[in-house]
């Protein structure tokens, strides 16, 4: 059965339309189950990150584009829109997808660490819904071990950058000196509180930390020397920060034009910066329309970036050769559980086609035939019906000359190989004796 890993990211898609693909934690649970009720899905676990959305699934033969149809469905969008967009990685390809993934590799800040806690709560779903099989979990815990073997064997982890740095670091660029800054964070999940570490090693002018369940926004404040106010309050505290830094789960945008607009006001056309690294968006896009609102969104972080990514190119290489060794072996292992699976099936198909004529034999016995007639019925049809489909596809497979199949069946059944076409050729038109004197 084929193993698939689909979807979009940073590189092949737009915020606009990443955020539509979204899966927030509430409706993760409803979206594992929904796509493997699909038939001939039979495994699956989904990842999705500010960055990201992507399906990891296996499925019978066949049903290979199931998966992609119901990503259209569940972001209601038509195939078309969604199509140029996608990435789609098979078997080997997908291994490899999801080492790199969990590496950093793949991540727009090369080498992040919060990506494989993130590929973690993925696998961690899927289990408490009971959308995992063998093949799925076993891929997720061999790629916890390659990512962690290739940050302690390599320096792809040194110096962590986050996303949160690169934004930290990009309003550094607009405020040259954060310690005149006032700085609003909404949020209180691990991307704020990392920004806020960041924002007070730069000694902030003032940290305010907002979000709805106050109790969260008062322990991260506390630490970080900030004050705490309710999401319901935001629009009073929004005219005193020079720097605005949203990352939510809502479905729905937070700070919304008038809000914004009122604040620019009451600054006196002072200029805010605000930086949406949420997906879906915490922050209307028409803000950026507003004069002196100054809006990025996480897609505007490259060029930051780019710098951590040079630096970094050596020991990406490294990982990727970690990651070539550990694909073979998941390979490996993969094609022993096929091989296995077969055996199972023979051997179950043989055991069902001999319970089957050894009733039909007792049936002969208790009719009052001979033990010598059960006997030879026994024997005769069951050989027949072993050796029927064997026979069947090797007869076809003669037909169509496929050799490699003759000859693996030659091996398996320790037979004879057939001869080849210059074998047969030579037996048809035998050499001549020499002619001699």
């Amino acid at each position: 059965m084929p193993l698939l890993a689909l979807g979009l990211n940073h590189q092949t898609a737009p915020v606009a339309l990443r955020e539509k693909l979204a899966i927030g934690p509430g409706v993760l649970p409803e979206a594992l189950r929904t796509l493997t009720a699909q038939h001939g899905v039979v495994e699956t676990a989904l990842l999705s990150t500010c960055n990201r959305t992507e399906v990891y699934c296996q499925v019978e033969a066949g049903a290979e584009h199931l998966p992609e149809h119901w990503l259209a469905t569940f972001g209601q969008l038509r195939h078309d829109q969604l199509q140029a967009y996608l990435y789609r990685h098979e078997d080997a390809a997908a291994v490899r997808h999801l080492f790199r993934v969990a590496t950093g590799l793949d991540s727009m800040v090369l080498g992040e660490p919060q990506i494989l806690g993130q590929v973690k709560d993925a696998w961690q779903a899927a289990r408490s819904v009971g959308t995992l099989g063998t093949t799925l979990d076993r891929l997720f815990q061999q790629t916890f071990s390659v990512a962690k073997r290739a940050r302690t064997d390599t320096r792809i982890g040194a110096q962590p950058v986050s996303v949160a740095f690169a934004a930290v670091r990009l309003a550094q660029r607009v405020f040259s000196a954060l310690d005149q800054a006032s700085v609003l964070l909404i949020g209180a999940g691990d991307t704020i509180e990392l920004a806020a570490r960041h924002l007070a090693d730069q000694r902030v002018k003032r940290l305010l930390v907002a979000n709805r369940t106050l109790e969260h926004a008062q322990a991260l404040a506390s630490r970080f020397g900030g004050m705490a106010l309710p999401l319901e309050e935001l629009d009073r505290h929004l005219a005193d920060a020079d720097i605005v830094l949203s990352a939510t789960a809502s479905r729905d945008p937070i700070l919304r034009r008038g809000m914004v607009e009122t604040a620019l006001r009451a600054r006196r056309r002072r200029p805010m910066f605000l930086l949406d690294l949420a997906v879906p968006r915490d922050i209307e896009a028409s803000v950026g329309e507003l004069e002196d609102a100054f809006l990025y969104t996480v897609d505007d972080l490259e060029q930051v970036i780019d710098e951590n990514r040079r630096s970094r190119r050596e020991a990406a290489e490294q990982a990727e050769a970690i990651i070539d060794l550990q694909v073979e072996h998941y390979l490996a292992w993969w094609r022993a559980c096929d091989a296995q699976d077969t055996l199972k099936r023979l051997r179950a198909n043989g055991e069902s086609t001999r319970d089957a004529v050894l009733a039909r034999a007792s049936a002969l016995l208790a009719q009052g035939k001979s033990p010598q007639e059960a006997l030879e019925f026994l024997a005769h049809t069951l050989t027949n019906k072993l050796l029927h489909a064997p026979s069947a596809g090797l007869r076809q497979a003669a037909l169509q000359g496929d050799r490699d199949l003759l000859h693996a069946a030659a091996r398996l059944f320790h037979a004879d190989p057939p001869p080849s076409r210059t074998e047969t050729d030579d037996s048809r038109h035998p050499p001549q004796a020499r002619r001699t004197g």
